[in-house]
């Protein structure tokens, strides 16, 4: 079986070596031997040993009947969807890592697969080597997933963990992240929550069927969490995590993506460090939590494999085909409630009068190790609608932090 590669860097050059690393493995299972043809990338590889499958023009590959199965691990929306628009067409099935493609193009480019009866595939768009959306779309198909919940991105979660544990600001544990190579230089589609809104898009399509815009989903990053929020967390008994969230009941969805507290008994709790996970609660199965790594070249790469040994093993016929181009409408995000950690300036108790004034009398006040000039309090389950009215009437307000306890 004959494949192309689009794009030679990181998540290219992974597929390749796992290919290379686990040939006769990978052979036995996809029941025939796979082999890379062709490499698009504009650089060239002198003296390695890719350089003699490196082509600079698509039309090579996509005239090219031989081939059966594009790679496209380029990133961004175009040229990308131009060019896995048009392999669909030709008849080829497409395995993609692109988040961002599959985000935006999804549901055009499933029913352009559905139509020509091959596969468009893309387990490692969410959860990198994390097997999330096989699961969903293979193994769980007899339940109604009514929650997701996920660590989805593998920079801020290294932060937050880095913040928690250390007692470090965020602009320290940024560059430190830069330095490791855990964060861009441009790290804004991570610590704004862009990337990890992106693959919780993917997450609700897949479980509501239709077509979830990453547009209409409320993001807020980590870029405001700091050191004194950490402290507010630990004098609870709780972490900080930006959490990815969907929730579908009634047929309806809600989602978001915002740093979250979390209490030291929810599954999520103690996942650190770079790693990701994604919890699920079905109305058959009840709660399970898929943890593992969510980036990174090889584990990446393995997840892209695997969904070219299935598209080898399925030909004409679309396996796993999740979503319509039928739009799903939202819960409004000022609908959805929650409980609130409110920091604001001034001590206790000479807040205590105005705070529950505003905010109801049955808030609870949290004391920290030391005085900070200030104090934090937990609100009453509200809507979000009606903690901003309430906050804009409060003078003093520092910082508001959600609260996750399902």
């Amino acid at each position: 079986m004959k494949i192309a590669i689009l794009g030679f860097g990181t998540v290219g050059s992974g597929v390749a070596e796992v290919l290379d690393t686990n040939k006769a493995l990978i052979t036995q299972r996809a029941g025939e031997e796979i082999e890379v043809k062709y490499v698009l990338d504009l650089r060239d590889f002198p003296g390695q040993k890719i350089q003699e499958k490196i082509v600079h023009d698509y039309d090579v590959i996509a005239d090219d009947p031989e081939i059966k199965v594009v790679v496209e691990v380029m990133g961004g929306v175009e040229p990308a969807n131009t060019f896995v628009k048009r392999a669909l067409l030709a008849g080829k099935s497409v395995v993609t890592s692109n988040k961002a493609l599959v985000a935006k193009c999804g549901a055009d480019l499933l029913k352009t697969a559905r139509e020509k009866k091959v596969n468009f595939l893309f387990e490692a768009s969410v959860g990198g080597g994390i097997p999330i959306l096989r699961a969903l779309g293979v193994s769980l198909t007899a339940d109604e997933i009514e929650e997701i919940t996920g660590i989805l991105n593998g920079t801020t979660n290294y932060m937050m963990t880095k913040m928690f544990y250390e007692g470090a600001d965020y602009r320290t544990v940024l560059k430190e992240a830069q330095q490791n190579g855990y964060a861009e230089a441009d790290p804004t589609a991570d610590v704004e929550g862009y990337d990890a809104c992106r693959k919780i898009a993917i997450l609700a399509s897949i479980i509501s069927g239709k077509q979830v815009d990453f547009e209409d989903i409320y993001t807020e990053g980590i870029t405001k969490v700091t050191s004194e929020d950490m402290k507010y967390a630990k004098a609870m008994g709780m972490t900080i995590k930006l959490l990815a969230k969907c929730i579908y009941r009634d047929g309806k969805i809600s989602a978001g993506v915002a740093p979250c507290l979390l209490p030291a008994e929810h599954p999520l709790y103690s996942v650190n460090d770079v790693f990701n996970a994604v919890f699920v609660r079905g109305n058959m199965l009840g709660d399970a939590m898929f943890y593992g790594s969510g980036a990174g070249k090889l584990p990446t790469a393995s997840a892209v494999v695997s969904d070219v040994i299935a598209a080898v093993k399925n030909p004409d016929k679309d396996i796993m085909n999740f979503w319509s181009e039928e739009k799903q409408p939202l819960v409004a995000w000022k609908d959805t409630k929650k409980r609130f950690l409110v920091r604001v300036k001034g001590d206790w108790p000479e807040k205590d009068g105005e705070v529950r004034k505003v905010f109801g009398g049955d808030v609870v006040f949290v004391e920290t190790e030391e005085r900070l000039g200030e104090c934090g309090f937990v609100t009453p389950v509200m809507t979000e609608e009606a903690y901003q009215e309430k906050a804009e009437t409060f003078d003093g307000i520092l910082h508001m932090i959600r609260i996750e306890e399902d």
